[in-house]
């Protein structure tokens, strides 16, 4: 059984792990002598090990897992005597910061000090790691077996994800008694460093550059018509997902490339690890095959003669020096499978020389590099607009300067340009009652507003199209990069970086609400990557008033995605439309992000009107 923790105890370090002082308390105090140990001794009853800060002595267990890369080497081993608590995992990482020179089958016993390491350091929030660090190690024996896995299906996992934290401590799960059989995440946390195991299971998240891809355990939750797992709510964080990681070396088994859908067959087995880029993840000492099951790159209709078609497209920090390869396959991207729109909005285009930073911010080479790529394609001879920003001031790569831009086929739609524009000064709305137009075009949305202090500032542009005049604004909002991750400490999980999106999508809103005060039937569409879920705060607030509406609300529920990420299918890209813009035909491209080989991580979108 595990070691008793007083309500005192169990205080001080749940206050402490919300501070981020791991450990603090205890390393004020006097050394006090080493605890003889068992592991579930050592794990406990919460996230938090009752033991964290003191050394400990005759732990014993059978060596499951050995990891000699990285910057985390070390070996799991697991207590081969288990207690009969569900929520006191009998498995632990031991951390030896160099190569370890035990083997799988190695009956141990370790000393060390039992330590709470938090992946991602203290101020990301996220739940730590029990493991044994500084070890004395001592091989009792050999080429023993290693301990039968827990296996992990469907039915074993909770359909609920996680508790709410304690208000007391910051709401902390971390000093929360774990239940197994209520929350997945208690029931993961309670298999931590132990042998697990899983079945043939569906591949969520398509394999990176990291040699890491995503399974569920739960064929049918949520699951999209493409074999993703859709993540349509905060409230439904899909609980069977589970990274794969390897421990065979790839001389042995290279790791396998998976597509979204794909299958992950036969037997994966290993210790259950937490990291940073995933949470909880299986370190595959026995790794399944990827059955392919052939998922296929869209293809969008083309454009009827009298509809417009404008799409939206995120290109991931394209510049010059990037291979001719992916220009070509973006081109392809443009003329095949989004059948060359009239209007691009697109996003991420660096400056001429990419991350060399030295005050460059001109982008022409990298559009003429990109046009030409198009037309060798077949594509439409685009023509480009945009503004410059002001050097390192719109956030993103340091020196790429990236930005928004209109590519538009000028055979099919005009351009109106009314010069004047710069990154510092704000687009108004001009014109009589009936026909606004933009003071500029193009022209910057309320550059000066510090919402869009270190984010790109939304590009507004006027387009005319059988006679018919359409707005549209190219938009990038700040990015999640500061939130908590969905297995935080903290739960709910604080969403920091949200309020600034809000901020900007009360700007753009108010931007169109101006266009529309002059007239209430102006065909305004907002695109582009809002990096924020069409169920958001960001979303309701470019909503507000019936401004405009997001056409995801179009499409079936499980058809809402633009991008995957740790195997969550997921919206971060959007086209919103004023009331005028009716009855559209509205497609999210999926070309790259369900993809083990990606030109970028963003599927483009489109929409297709009558102004």
């Amino acid at each position: 059984m595990p070691v008793p923790r007083t309500a005192a105890v169990s205080a001080v370090v749940a206050t402490a792990l919300a501070a981020g002082l791991v450990c603090a308390a205890s390393s004020q105090a006097a050394p006090a002598a080493p605890v003889q140990a068992k592991i579930h001794d050592i794990q406990g009853t919460t996230r938090i090990s009752p033991l964290a800060g003191q050394q400990v002595t005759g732990v014993t267990g059978v060596v499951t897992g050995v990891r000699a890369y990285g910057s985390s080497k070390g070996f799991w081993f697991q207590d081969t005597a288990p207690d009969k608590n569900p929520a006191t995992s009998e498995g632990i990482f031991v951390f030896t910061g160099s190569n370890p020179t035990v083997a799988v089958g190695d009956a141990l016993e370790v000393s060390g000090t039992v330590t709470e390491y938090v992946p991602g350091g203290p101020s990301s929030g996220n739940q730590s790691l029990t493991q044994i660090s500084k070890p004395t190690i001592t091989v009792v024996s050999q080429g023993n077996a290693v301990p039968a896995p827990v296996v992990i299906t469907a039915r074993s996992v909770p359909d609920r994800y996680t508790p709410n934290g304690d208000p007391a401590a910051q709401n902390s799960v971390n000093g929360l008694t774990l239940q197994p059989k209520k929350y997945a995440t208690d029931y993961y946390e309670s298999l931590e460093g132990m042998n697990v195991r899983i079945g043939t299971s569906r591949v969520v998240g398509a394999t990176d550059p990291y040699s890491e891809l995503w399974v569920t355990v739960k064929p049918q939750e949520n699951r999209t018509a493409r074999g993703g797992s859709l993540y349509s709510s905060y409230d439904d964080q899909n609980t069977g997902r589970l990274q794969i990681q390897s421990l065979i070396p790839t001389a042995q088994q290279a790791f396998p490339t998976a597509n979204v859908g794909d299958t992950l067959t036969g037997t994966t087995e290993g210790p259950l690890d937490f990291n940073q880029f995933g949470g909880y993840t299986i370190t595959a000492r026995t790794l399944g095959t990827v059955k392919d099951n052939g998922l296929k790159r869209e293809v969008t209709r083309k454009q009827r003669t009298g509809e417009l078609a404008v799409a939206t497209y995120n290109v991931e920090n394209l510049d010059p020096s990037d291979p001719q390869s992916k220009f070509d396959a973006l081109a392809q991207g443009v003329v095949t499978n989004l059948a060359s729109p009239d209007i691009v909005a697109l996003e991420e285009i660096q400056d001429n020389n990419g991350a060399k930073n030295d005050g460059t911010v001109d982008a022409s080479a990298t559009v003429k590099k990109f046009t030409d790529a198009i037309a060798l394609a077949g594509g439409p001879a685009y023509q480009w607009r945009s503004i410059d920003p002001e050097n390192n001031k719109d956030g993103g790569e340091p020196g790429g300067n990236i930005r928004q831009g209109f590519l538009f086929n000028p055979a099919r739609v005009s351009f109106t340009d009314r010069p004047g524009g710069d990154y510092k000064t704000a687009v108004g709305v001009t014109g009589t009652k009936g026909h606004p137009a933009l003071t500029l075009s193009p022209g910057r949305i309320d550059p000066a507003n510090p919402a869009w202090t270190d984010s790109r500032k939304p590009l507004a542009g006027e387009f005319v199209f059988k006679g018919k005049t359409v707005f549209v604004i190219a938009n990038h909002f700040a990015s999640k990069g500061g939130d908590e991750s969905l297995l935080s400490q903290h739960q709910p999980v604080p969403r920091s970086s949200e309020a600034k999106r809000l901020q900007q999508a009360q700007a753009v809103n108010a931007f169109v609400k101006q266009l529309l005060a002059a007239d209430k039937h102006a065909a305004v569409l907002a695109v582009g990557d809002i990096n924020d879920f069409d169920f958001s705060g960001t979303t309701k607030a470019l909503e507000d008033g019936g401004a405009l509406r997001s056409a995801y609300r179009t499409l079936p529920k499980k058809e809402r995605y633009s991008y995957v990420y740790q195997g969550n299918t997921q919206v971060l890209d959007q086209v919103l439309t004023s009331p005028a813009v009716r009855g559209f035909d509205y497609d999210s491209v999926h070309i790259n992000a369900e993809f083990a080989n990606q030109t970028s991580d963003h599927d483009p979108q489109i929409i297709r009107f009558h102004p």
